[in-house]
């Protein structure tokens, strides 16, 4: 049977200029959610897409975004608000606004698109909802303060929503704006959904927003091909972490950009004193930073200014031991816990750490979904990457659960190889990391938290000066 021709961008009946942004930012053909989901949505249905992490369902979703925009441009001269674009998070909303801005370059005057999901200056963004950009990308706390203010008003003329990262939108808390936010839409517009997984939540929200929708499942693996991506696991105890990860660093074992999980925000912060006694450079992510902060690591990360960045992500900062200790105790611990926590903050999930070649599970993940996710950032769209991840005796049952899983999309094989490494080759290295990672007390770990939140703030404030005065 002959293999059915792909479908190429310039067959899809999209204007010359999105073509020609497409063609300078590289894209030589659609991806398979591009391919599939493109045409649905120029026909004007609403859907539901189903692809994982970095197959390009942001593309898939804003290029039809675009279209629609210059097809209703040509019918009225009225300049309205015609899309909205919701995230769960910031940093993801931060992306998906670049993503339209590359998309866009060939026609920025045409097309204008705003980014509303910081909770910082709501009077500038209300001057900017003033102007009546055509796409508005928001969380959905942000855009629901701006619509009962009547800064933007979607009644009239709104034709498109989009909720990216739907799976997430429910476990961040959004249900009950979601909800309000739709009583502030017209009866009638296109729906799309975006997840990369098809959860019970997902469906639930489908229930809500979407009309008769094309469900878009493709059949394809959660994570990169073997022959792409790499799984190795470890086994160290705790005592024996933070000297082997050194001695990999020191060795040159891990090469290129690494992402480091581990389970909580103290923890980050020790790994990232403890790298710096041996003079090995990282920066920090978590919920607990500030937006303009996290946005600036993620920045620095990828333009090549640190090489490892040390994260937690958004599972384990719902559980301040990292999910180890026993119901209770964790339940005391998160009632004495007076750390404020930004909920519109997702590490693992949907942001675009670009050029990563490793991603390091210091601490397991506590389930499988959190270990495909984790190892989403790596190994993206035809690059290579790998995933190693230490494991105590505590933390197998997790990682065979996540062998479990993965090896059915595998055809059964072993996806977790064991990491060939000597443990022999730590033991110069052993005493000194020790030494090292005890030297990191509770105490060092406060006072570096706030130093660097500090720190970047007033960098923050230096910057919004400069712009003032340009």
């Amino acid at each position: 049977m002959a293999e059915e021709k792909k479908v190429m961008f310039h067959e899809m009946e999209l204007d010359d200029r999105i073509l020609k942004a497409i063609s300078q930012l590289g894209w030589p053909e659609p991806t398979l959610i591009q391919e599939t989901a493109i045409p649905l949505l120029l026909e004007g249905k609403d859907v539901l897409m189903r692809a994982r992490t970095g197959s390009g369902k942001t593309a898939a979703f804003t290029i039809p975004v675009i279209q629609k925009i210059f097809n209703l441009k040509n019918t009225s001269s009225h300049q309205c608000i015609r899309a909205l674009i919701l995230s769960p998070s910031k940093e993801l909303c931060g992306q998906i606004t670049a993503v339209i801005g590359d998309l866009t370059a060939k026609c920025a005057r045409e097309v204008k698109c705003i980014d509303i999901s910081s909770s910082g200056d709501t009077q500038m963004q209300k001057a900017l909802l003033s102007d009546k950009p055509d796409i508005v990308v928001a969380t959905p706390s942000r855009a629901l303060v701006h619509l009962k203010a009547n800064n933007m008003r979607l009644k009239e003329d709104l034709a498109v929503l989009v909720v990216d990262e739907a799976d997430l939108v429910f476990s961040f808390g959004y249900e009950d704006e979601i909800k309000e936010l739709l009583g502030h839409l017209p009866k009638i517009y296109q729906a799309v959904l975006a997840s990369a997984t098809l959860s019970d939540d997902v469906l639930n929200l489908k229930k809500i927003v979407l009309r008769n929708p094309v469900t878009l499942k493709l059949e394809e693996p959660e994570l990169a091909p073997s022959s792409q991506l790499q799984h190795y696991h470890l086994f160290a105890e705790e005592d024996d972490k933070a000297a082997i990860l050194y001695a990999l660093l020191k060795l040159n074992l891990i090469r290129g950009k690494s992402i480091i999980f581990v389970r909580t925000v103290d923890r980050c912060y020790k790994l990232k004193l403890y790298l710096e006694q041996f003079k090995i450079g990282s920066c920090v992510l978590n919920s607990e930073l500030p937006a303009a902060v996290r946005c600036l690591s993620v920045d620095q990360f990828n333009k090549g200014r640190y090489q490892i960045i040390v994260a937690s992500d958004e599972m384990a900062l719902e559980k301040p031991d990292g999910g180890i200790l026993p119901l209770e105790e964790r339940k005391r611990k998160k009632q004495n816990s007076k750390r404020k926590k930004d909920k519109e903050s997702g590490v693992s999930r949907g942001i675009d750490f670009q050029n990563v070649s490793n991603v390091i599970n210091f601490d397991f993940p506590l389930d499988v979904n959190s270990y495909v996710h984790r190892a989403g950032r790596t190994a993206r769209g035809n690059n290579s990457g790998s995933v190693l991840s230490f494991v105590s005796i505590r933390e197998k049952p997790l990682m065979d659960a996540v062998e479990a899983h993965l090896s059915k999309g595998f055809k059964s094989q072993k996806v977790l190889q064991k990491y060939e490494f000597a443990l022999e080759e730590v033991e110069g290295f052993r005493y000194r990391s020790r030494d090292a990672w005890r030297a990191v007390t509770r105490i060092a770990v406060r006072e570096a938290r706030l130093k660097e939140i500090k720190q970047e703030l007033l960098n923050c404030k230096k910057l919004q000066v400069r712009l003032i005065y340009v």
